[in-house]
């Protein structure tokens, strides 16, 4: 039996903020897409009537590294429960990363995932792994799950380690019209390590990845990609010397892009003091020469996104002794406050960053981050950029509550949001 068709919705007093600038203007929806942008318009009868007043009218988020945690890590997250959290922080599609149980590295899994994902409030696109079980030693059938629409691939939490094996499967992915994302760590240089390496690693006696370690992958994949000419994307980026090589790469015309996570370009290495594992991420939080590089990075355009890198884990995982605590943080919820109230950027360049940027990247284009006019896809948030809130762990929508930003007081909250024509977040509560 089909579904009956969306109610039509009127979006009223905002402000659109999209790639064309700003300008006040109503939005009406119906049928799944925009059908009409301007002022004093009229609605379908029955339309639902959202009040955009004091607000910014933006297509939604993309977030194009979200850890989903299904299959196999329900206890830390679900699809449906990461979807709502997407949908609470205004992102109307996320990329499930492939570092499942199993991995996300057939055609198989790819078509149990997006089957799920297309229960979940938002579109739920799927990155794929680079090798099999993501162990770094046989490439997965890449062009089997880009069949199936894929168009990410990445080992993220493990880096390709082997440099032969990394120019095969970017000449491949270069053949299949594919983008390989990498986590780029040196797993030899980084052993042992469970924070950044410095100043206080010594002082706190917990032993340090040093940068290096992610710095000379970024300069081998930097390399290989300038060999090969295909296109690669480097995940969340944390130190200053992989700012300066990308900074190279970008300049030389290579064709590399690059995200940096939230936690890296708001926190630092000081945060680990209290040896709560709520601070432990990989790469870890690092020092504040840079954080500042980092925020010049999103400044000058170096840094093409700011992507979540929601990591959720069970409260028991996070109890643990820090080195034996696993890496990660919430981020989908805090991500849009983040970016607006910690970056000395205005809400367009941040919108590119969060929206259709990464809807590039991830070859998303077609359904995501698209200006809001009358015909396109009907993916929209609406934000409220003057809204003061608290984040309280036990409020969030995750089902783990591992946020590294517990009693913060943020400014900038989503008031709506639109998927697919459907509303799913009103007035900051999620509607499914």
């Amino acid at each position: 039996m089909a579904e009956p068709e969306a109610r039509a919705v009127a979006i009223r007093g905002g402000t659109v903020v999209d790639q064309h600038g700003s300008r006040r203007a109503d939005v009406v929806v119906a049928g799944g897409v925009v059908v009409a942008v301007g002022e004093g318009l009229e609605a379908p009868a029955g339309s639902a009537q959202l009040d955009a007043s004091g607000c910014v009218v933006a297509p939604g988020l993309v977030d194009i590294h979200t850890h989903l945690r299904e299959p196999g890590r329900e206890e830390a997250e679900t699809i449906e429960t990461g979807a709502r959290a997407g949908a609470l922080g205004g992102y109307t599609a996320l990329v499930a990363m492939p570092n499942t149980e199993p991995a996300i590295d057939s055609a198989a899994v790819v078509a149990q995932v997006l089957g799920i994902g297309r229960r979940a409030c938002v579109e739920v696109a799927v990155a794929g792994a680079i090798t099999l079980g993501r162990e770094g030693t046989r490439l997965a059938p890449m062009a089997e799950m880009a069949a199936l629409g894929v168009r990410l691939f990445t080992d993220d939490g493990r880096g390709v380690q082997d440099a032969r094996l990394m120019r095969r499967a970017l000449e491949y992915a270069g053949g299949i019209g594919v983008t390989l994302a990498e986590h780029c760590e040196d797993e030899a240089l980084a052993a042992g390590g469970h924070m950044h390496e410095g100043a206080w690693s010594s002082r706190l006696g917990i032993p340090g990845q040093p940068a290096e370690a992610e710095e000379l992958m970024v300069a081998r994949d930097i390399a290989l990609c300038r060999l090969t000419g295909a296109r690669l994307h480097l995940l969340h980026l944390s130190t200053a010397r992989s700012i300066e090589l990308l900074r190279a790469a970008r300049a030389a015309g290579v064709p590399v892009t690059a995200e940096v996570a939230p936690h890296h370009f708001t926190l630092t290495d000081a945060a680990v003091a209290g040896f709560d594992a709520v601070f432990k991420v990989n790469p870890p939080l690092r020092g504040p020469a840079d954080v500042a590089a980092l925020r010049s990075a999103l400044a000058d355009g170096t840094l093409d996104a700011i992507a979540t890198d929601h990591a959720p884990h069970p409260a028991e995982a996070k109890d643990l002794p820090f080195d034996e605590a696993p890496p990660g943080m919430l981020g989908l919820e805090t991500a849009l406050p983040l970016a607006l109230g910690e970056l000395d950027l205005g809400i367009e360049a941040v919108l590119a960053l969060l929206s259709w940027q990464p809807a590039r990247i991830a070859g998303l284009r077609a359904t995501q981050g698209g200006p809001v006019e009358a015909g396109r896809p009907a993916n929209l948030c609406v934000i409220d950029p003057a809204q003061r809130w608290r984040v309280e762990p036990g409020a969030l929508a995750s089902r783990s509550r591992n946020t590294p930003y517990a009693g913060r007081e943020l400014v900038g909250r989503v008031r709506h949001t639109v998927a697919a024509g459907e509303t799913v977040v009103v007035d900051g509560e999620a509607t499914r």
